[in-house]
């Protein structure tokens, strides 16, 4: 499909918010509102800010509220503040909560993307696409984890987008229409491709981190993106149709149990040896069977009540 092209006059450049989640960013704040004063107004953008204060112990909130005021941006800035750590994905729902700008553009308090990749990714906005994800290119310490990350999730689910975990710009309709759990904001463009919606990449540099230190490192985040990964994939394949995985699967266990018990019966009273723990083996797998598809049934249930509810939702929002 082609994509229609660029219009200054389209409602992407003519309101959006930059949601900026903060956890213990408050040395970062000066140069964040300095530098997105200048990028409003060298590039004539409409924009709102929104900062998202997650729980910081610094003085985030305070010192962005000084730092909007001395770059002018006053009356440009909303502020939440999350009495605890929630995370990224907290932050994003609270931000864009906080606003009704049609746009949202994803943007970290730490400064290492540019300020001016903003017109950029609204520019791809007003060609049609309803999200469009940052590639980062450059060297970066997480580059080769990343990297295996992203092509595992492009495999599995398809994705047109090369990085999954960086600066996004999407339409207030993309958050509308899915749900996000905890951690889930790497997945956006993930989830919102299996909803329909057109997905663009543009490449971005980036930069060095200014001040502070890292708070999404370590080995942990790795092991919880691989579960998160696993949980979306379960979520898109089979939340639809759950008896997919939970019946067959039940059934085939079941089946086995069936041939098991055959081949006991047989060494019983033809052979004459047999076998007690194969009895055993033959009750747990048509018990579990038939409990898989049991479970099935139930996970039907749930299906067809989320079904109702996003309708719902999305009638509500009509």
């Amino acid at each position: 499909m082609e994509l229609a092209p660029a219009s200054p006059q389209s409602p992407a450049t003519r309101h959006f918010a930059v949601l900026v989640p903060a956890f213990d960013e408050a040395v970062n704040m000066p140069s964040l509102f300095s530098e997105l004063a200048d990028t409003f107004q060298r590039f004539d953008l409409n924009g709102e800010i929104v900062l998202v204060d997650d729980g910081s112990s610094d003085g985030t909130l305070e010192a962005a509220r000084t730092a909007a005021s001395s770059a002018g941006l006053d009356d440009r800035a909303t502020f939440v503040r999350h009495r605890s750590n929630r995370g990224k994905t907290a932050a994003l729902i609270s931000g864009s909560r906080a606003t009704n700008a049609p746009v949202l553009v994803l943007f970290d308090a730490d400064l290492q993307h540019a300020t001016d990749e903003i017109p950029r990714f609204l520019a791809e906005l007003d060609r049609g696409y309803d999200l469009v994800a940052g590639r980062k290119v450059g060297e970066y310490s997480k580059q080769f984890v990343s990297g295996v990350y992203n092509r595992l999730s492009r495999a599995i689910f398809g994705v047109p987008a090369r990085d999954l975990n960086s600066m996004k710009a999407f339409r207030r309709e993309v958050l509308d229409e899915i749900h996000l759990r905890e951690d889930w904001h790497r997945y956006l463009a993930v989830l919102a491709h299996a909803r329909g919606f057109r997905i663009g990449e543009i490449d971005i540099e980036l930069l060095p981190r200014r001040h502070g230190e890292p708070k999404y490192s370590g080995r942990g985040r790795v092991v919880v993106g691989l579960l998160d990964l696993v949980s979306v994939w379960f979520q898109l394949l089979f939340s639809r149709k759950p008896m997919l995985f939970f019946g067959l699967s039940g059934l085939f266990l079941a089946g086995v149990g069936v041939v098991v018990g055959l081949v006991s019966l047989y060494m019983r009273f033809v052979l004459g040896t047999g076998f007690r723990p194969l009895l055993t083996l033959v009750v747990f797998l048509v018990l579990l069977g038939g409990l898989l598809f049991v479970a099935g049934l139930v996970a039907e249930l749930i299906a067809g009540l989320r079904a109702e509810v996003e309708d719902l939702r999305r009638e509500l929002r009509g």
